[in-house]
């Protein structure tokens, strides 16, 4: 029996960078044998064993073979007699096929070490084609590794992949799981550049796919169309190191402009409306995380009236908070803040622009929450007027806080 830790530990070694986890494949075992020495079993579909100490797993070495379309068309053969190489040239990506030996000697039959140095994605071999999977874990890996190119090699076998209908039997929850992940790399735009690439972004993510070439207002750059926009407010909430949910938030924002009637471009009135129905229709397809699909729902409706809050009347300012839940649910209407935020700065040069909208709501709030709801509640011995009273009181509160009239106008539009 021979131990070898392998993939990505042995990669992020090699590049300088901590290696939160660690995978070892076990040569020359048997699952018998496995279970004498204390390991316990956890894998459903080959040998997958966790360490009676550490818990961390080891996998007997094994081969697959393609027997289905999909993610799932495969059959596994895990014995003592399959090499170290042979597990390895299963693998994606040529920097994830190497091994480190008990002694420390690298074990690198796939040229692994040259492409990291040289800052290329390349698959292993043509059995890349055979798992759908792979093209979202390599557009993934551009979005970990932002200066690394992908070999043309391996994008003409994506471009392949994609038009012999392999990703069309992807299931929704692996998608997700993947974005998920990409969202949160350190630039997650590459994820969806390469998927657009190899024509992947239209058939997993149509919605975004739609918004290329849609044109902006004409106050953008003129080379940022709806979609670069898009992926520019998504980068900026990785530069910001906002969670997932406002990364989320940013990819569903204004899926609507894609909609948007010829004749009224680049303005896009009423797009709101489109938006929100493609979110919920994009964000039940992937089956997206309840708080996700919430945030993305209240960016796609009302960032474009957070931008505008400057100019609104005190009572306005009192029904956005209520639609928000601002007051029952703070973290998400700040979280909803941060969205709007990278919105605003996701525009080319907008970058380091103060936003002062996002301080000002916080301090709109601030001004609201010092209303006292349940005095106002016990002082009324009719309760039909509490609701109204509650809200007038907010709005004297905005008034007197934010010094605003009482009869100021609302202005301007999106």
């Amino acid at each position: 029996m021979q131990i070898f830790i392998v993939g990505g530990a042995v990669r992020d070694e090699l590049l300088g960078r901590n290696a939160d986890d660690r995978d070892y494949v076990v040569v020359g075992a048997t699952p018998e044998a496995m279970l004498a020495q204390g390991f316990r079993p956890v894998g459903k579909d080959f040998p997958v064993f966790l360490h009676p100490d550490t818990h961390a797993e080891y996998a007997l070495a094994r081969t697959e073979r393609k027997t289905a379309p999909g993610y799932h068309g495969f059959s596994f053969h895990a014995a003592p007699d399959v090499t170290l190489e042979a597990d390895l040239s299963r693998r994606d990506l040529t920097i994830n096929a190497m091994a480190r030996a008990p002694d420390g000697s690298l074990i690198d039959p796939f040229h692994g070490q040259r492409d990291l140095a040289a800052k290329i994605l390349r698959h292993v071999s043509p059995a890349f084609a055979e798992d759908p999977v792979r093209i979202l874990r390599i557009a993934r890996f551009a979005a970990r590794f932002p200066d690394f190119s992908i070999a043309p090699e391996t994008m003409d076998l994506m471009v392949a992949m994609v038009s012999a209908g392999e990703v069309d039997h992807l299931v929704a929850e692996r998608v997700w799981q993947e974005l998920a992940k990409g969202l949160m790399e350190i630039r997650p735009s590459r994820m969806f550049e390469v998927l657009r690439e190899c024509g992947a972004l239209a058939r997993l993510l149509p919605e975004v796919d739609a918004l290329f070439g849609v044109p902006q207002r004409a106050d953008y750059h003129p080379e940022i169309d709806a979609g670069v926009h898009t992926l520019m407010v998504i980068d900026q909430a990785a530069r910001r190191g906002f969670g997932p949910a406002v990364r989320y938030a940013a990819l569903c924002h204004d899926l609507g402009k894609a909609e948007t009637p010829a004749d009224i471009l680049p303005r896009h009135i009423g797009h709101e409306a489109r938006s929100i129905r493609l979110c919920e229709a994009m964000s039940e397809r992937l089956r997206v995380p309840n708080d996700y699909r919430d945030l993305a729902r209240l960016m796609a409706q009302h960032h474009g009236t957070v931008h505008r809050c400057r100019e609104m009347r005190a009572s306005t300012l009192v029904d956005l908070l209520e639609k928000c839940e601002a007051l029952r649910r703070p973290e998400r209407f700040e979280a909803l803040l941060a969205s709007c935020l990278c919105d605003y700065t996701g525009r080319g040069g907008w970058e380091n622009r103060p936003y002062p909208a996002m301080d000002y709501l916080r301090e709109v709030l601030k001004a609201v929450k010092q209303v006292d709801a349940g005095k106002i509640a016990r002082d009324c011995v009719d309760r039909s007027p509490i609701p109204e009273r509650i809200r007038q009181a907010r709005i004297q509160a905005i008034r007197d806080t934010l010094n605003h009239p009482a009869d100021e106008p609302e202005q301007g539009g999106k």
